[in-house]
């Protein structure tokens, strides 16, 4: 009785698990091919009911440590990474203390992609990551939230820089349930001014005339879909929005660091 409790529970256990593991593919797209792509997608796949119009932007603030630690995680390719963000959905103007938040773990595991959040008011958001302080609000995990405290303190974290742009997206439906195409437009970024509902002035992360297409899948990717990217000429690219919002703020990020007397990036490869 006993071993069959326990394999039931390491089988609920891996079932919840299973369902954070993804596996992630990026593309670039010209803008001026989104319209044929779309028109194939759509034919297969049911658009995302919370992000089924092209004006739903989305801004992520990037914590990170002091010599960039996840940055260079990230450029050496290690097997196990972590990042951590505060993430929210809507225009800045929409965003005060009281909108709610994600505070966010997106971890790599060899090639599987792993991301947990929590959902928070921003001011209870800002209380744990940036004043490293348990924000005591109900219904969150609290195991969650003793993990963002110790990857807080452990790398002095702090406000680095914030990304931002607009996505479509769709999923699955039949035998591709699980699958997730994303399309990020106008890809933007800064390092300074980190209140996410401020209407700061960005630059651009990704020229402006290019997509990311980003395909999600549980354990496979549909042949269709292969199909279509051969149809379509797309090529498999390595891209992160956090790394490339540090190397188009290089200056600022370095500026910062030294106002701060802190040692600043020598190199970035």
């Amino acid at each position: 009785m006993y071993e069959e409790e326990r394999e039931s529970t390491a089988t609920a256990t891996a079932s919840a698990l299973h369902r954070f593991n993804r596996y992630e593919i990026k593309y670039f797209l010209p803008e001026t091919q989104i319209p044929e792509f779309k028109e194939s997608v759509q034919q297969r796949m049911d658009a995302d009911a919370y992000a089924n119009e092209r004006s739903k932007r989305i801004t992520s603030l990037y914590y990170d440590s002091d010599d960039l630690r996840f940055y260079w995680e990230k450029i050496e390719g290690l097997r196990f990474r972590r990042k951590l963000r505060i993430r929210v959905y809507g225009e800045p103007d929409s965003i005060n203390d009281d909108s709610i938040v994600f505070v966010e773990i997106k971890q790599r595991v060899n090639r599987v992609t792993q991301k947990r959040r929590i959902p928070l008011p921003y001011a209870k958001a800002r209380m744990l990551c940036d004043k490293k302080t348990d924000p005591e609000y109900p219904g969150v995990r609290q195991s969650f939230v003793n993990e963002v405290l110790a990857l807080c303190e452990m790398g002095d974290l702090r406000p680095t820089v914030i990304t931002t742009y607009h996505r479509e997206a769709y999923v699955g439906i039949d035998a591709d349930l699980g699958l997730r195409i994303t399309m990020d437009h106008r890809v933007q970024g800064r390092d300074k001014d980190f209140n996410l509902g401020s209407r700061a002035e960005n630059k651009f992360i990704i020229p402006p005339y290019l997509s990311i297409v980003e395909v999600k899948a549980n354990e496979r990717i549909p042949t269709w879909f292969t199909d279509l990217a051969a149809k379509m000429s797309l090529d498999v690219i390595r891209v992160s929005k956090y790394c490339k919002a540090i190397e188009a703020n290089l200056d600022g990020v370095r500026a910062n660091l030294h106002a701060r007397n802190l040692p600043t990036i020598k190199h970035v490869s």
